[in-house]
């Protein structure tokens, strides 16, 4: 049945493309995400394991339901089901939207695979399908030029991170023999080295980790189901889970750990940045996905694995949510500009929704998000490494979680106007209220038992909790909220007050977009256009040469054929004359003679049989025609018209019959 957890949205997704019913859109959306929560429950409580081999021992692939895993399987399906109920608010209205539904099953379908693969190879595939996916979603709105741009940005900077992968397993599989997780053990040192810098490449890109960070921007072009499915729990925590997956395995390295914790610093830092001056509410929000799966990596590289699924899940569940108001007020403003927006007035119920999940964001107890960034920050003063350096570092990070988080809701559902603008559907305010309901839910974690009831779901620990660190938390978080305020009554919590030449350089990722376009995307293009134009003009050209030269001996061929055909044709000819007058020379000397002497036998032949008809054969014809009268002329004396005469006829036949009978032997 653990196929089931990708089967069943992809089924549903068929069926959806099959029915095409508008009215039955939403409950074929939603029907197939309730199947798999229920199988995800199961299959989290029996840990199921699959192998099988696929050519050879060498492929002995595997699905398996362990550790983190066990909380990832759950987790996908409960944020996709109020994010894909959001997306089929308009499907009565938009025909479109059956595809756009089937789109975010398959991607959710994807993402189940990718979270119980235990190897390498089948991670491979469902790593590019959730790439795939991730491609035609952002480029769903393809009638628009600039929205399948972005998309193949988008994908041409994860693609390049997604060689790493590749070159893992086949490190891993000259290693070892095999592509199994488990395997990996087994690996000596330096292709333990190689296998460690490819899945920290393809995790830094799929999580949006610097340098690919600004590919998020990108995938904001695509629809806002789709933005709040892909930032949440299915593509960019696809490399955060991959990493939390085998770093236990990669630690003999020395260096992995420290520069994944790093490297996610750094991000956790540059998009506390670039999120707290980013005027357009869905790039913030995408700036502020890559400054907490920064958050996640420190955890991981800290040795924390637990620690970064716990943020994993609170922070799945209230971006998910903040993505979701955001696209309802991008819907009500007409604009994602946030110097526009100010739609508390208008929309109230929405805006306390946003709230929620902007406390979260913010680390405000005893909501969720604050506790996994406790445990985020207790595993960096844990960490054999960093010291001051990395819990500075995180705690700067904290505050400039606090400060966009509140700058967000400020500037988007801050009190404003009372004008009359789009209000949500009740389907879409449902969607609201469930993802706010998890994340207030997940604030249970605090209580005391908790932590040790995820220890043992995950089989990982987490770290050890210091009351000093959760005041100092508060401390900072309540610093950066009363900044925000100032800054609000001040009127420069748009830009900070920074001149826009350098608010706009570093809202734009400090120049990477550009960067990655010159260095990654462009030369990609480049590269691809150049292997079409030598294949054009080397591969083919080399084909049409062979064909030409073929056609050519053809030919050649012919016209050899042809010119020796002639010649036999004439010597045929020569010869068949000769035949000839020899075989008129033959006709005339033996088969004229033996025709005139098979006509005249045929002649006395002839005479003879008309002789013997005459005298013999006439009168044997005559003789019988005469008895036949005889015996007629006798027979119609036995016709008196006497009854008595027929009694003694039949009488004597009758006799005659029975005498035969009795004497036959």
């Amino acid at each position: 049945m653990i196929w089931l957890l990708p089967l069943v949205p992809w089924g549903g997704a068929a069926a959806m493309l099959i029915i095409r019913r508008r009215a039955l859109l939403p409950w074929l959306a939603v029907a197939p995400l309730v199947v798999v929560f229920t199988v995800a429950l199961w299959a989290a409580a029996v840990q199921p394991v699959i192998d099988w081999s696929w050519w050879g021992p060498r492929f002995e692939l595997q699905l398996a339901v362990n550790g983190l895993n066990r909380v990832l399987i759950v987790l996908i399906p409960v944020i996709a089901l109020p994010v894909v109920a959001y997306a089929s608010a308009s499907s009565r209205s938009n025909p479109s939207d059956s595809r756009l539904l089937a789109l975010l099953l398959v991607f959710t379908g994807a993402m189940e695979l990718l979270a119980v693969a235990g190897d390498l190879l089948t991670l491979l595939i469902a790593w590019e399908l959730v790439g795939a996916c991730s491609w035609a979603l952002i480029a769903f709105e393809w009638r628009d030029p600039a929205r399948p741009r972005a998309a193949l940005n988008a994908f041409i900077t994860t693609r390049t991170g997604d060689l790493g992968l590749y070159l893992a397993a086949a490190a891993s599989v000259a290693a070892t023999g095999s592509v199994r997780f488990d395997a990996l053990v087994n690996a000596d040192r330096s292709a333990l080295h190689v296998v460690a810098a490819g899945v920290l490449l393809a995790a830094a890109a799929k999580s949006a980790q610097l340098p690919f960070s600004p590919w998020l921007f990108s995938a904001m072009a695509g629809p806002t189901a789709a933005s709040a499915l892909l930032h949440s729990a299915t593509m960019v925590a696809a490399g955060a889970f991959l990493l939390a997956r085998l770093a236990p395995v990669l630690a003999p390295t020395g260096w992995f750990h420290p520069t994944v914790a790093w490297l996610g610093l750094a991000t956790a830092l540059a998009g506390g940045v670039v999120a707290s001056l980013q005027s357009d509410l869905k790039k913030a929000l995408a700036a502020s996905t890559s400054a907490q799966y920064g958050l996640m990596f420190v955890a991981v590289g800290a040795g924390f694995t637990a620690a970064a699924g716990l943020h994993l899940v609170t922070h799945a569940a209230f971006k998910a949510l903040l993505f979701l108001g955001a696209g309802v007020a991008v819907h009500a403003a007409g604009t994602g500009d946030l110097a526009r927006h100010r739609l508390g007035t208008a929309l109230p119920h929405v805006a306390r929704l946003f709230a929620i999940g902007a406390l979260a964001l913010a680390a405000v107890p005893p909501l969720g998000g604050a506790y996994s960034k406790e445990q985020v920050l207790a595993a960096a003063t844990q960490a054999r490494f960093g010291g001051p350096w990395l819990i500075s570092g995180l705690i700067s990070a904290g505050f400039l979680s606090t400060l966009y988080a509140g700058r967000l809701y400020l500037l988007a559902f801050g009190p404003g106007p009372s004008a009359a603008v789009h209000q949500p559907t009740r389907l879409e305010r449902w969607s609201l209220t469930f993802l706010a309901g998890v994340s207030v839910l997940l604030g249970l974690l605090w209580l005391p038992g908790a932590a040790r009831w995820f220890e043992q779901i995950t089989d990982q620990t987490l770290p050890t909790e210091a009351a000093r660190l959760v005041l100092f938390s508060l401390i900072t978080t309540t610093a950066a909220g009363g900044t925000c305020w100032l800054l609000w009554r001040r009127g420069i919590l748009l830009d900070l007050g920074l001149p826009d030449k350098q608010r706009n350089f570093a809202a734009g990722w400090f120049g990477l977009p550009m960067l990655a376009t010159r260095l990654v995307v462009t030369p990609a293009l480049r590269l691809s256009i150049a292997l079409a134009k030598f294949d054009d003009r080397v591969v083919d050209a080399g084909i049409r040469t062979a064909t030409r030269t073929a056609a050519l001996i053809s030919r050649l061929a012919a016209w050899r054929a042809e010119l020796m055909f002639e010649r036999i044709g004439t010597t045929v000819a020569d010869v068949t004359s000769v035949m000839a007058g020899t075989s008129r020379t033959a006709d005339d000397r033996v088969i004229d003679r033996a025709v005139e002497w098979l006509a005249r036998a045929f002649s006395r032949v002839a005479d003879a049989s008309s002789s013997a008809d005459d005298e013999r054969l006439d009168t044997v014809v005559e003789g019988v025609a005469d008895d036949v009268g005889r015996a007629g002329r006798h027979s119609r004396r036995l016709q008196t018209g006497l009854a008595h005469d027929y009694y003694l006829i039949l009488t004597i036949g009758s006799l005659g019959l029975i005498g035969v009978a009795a004497f036959w032997r």
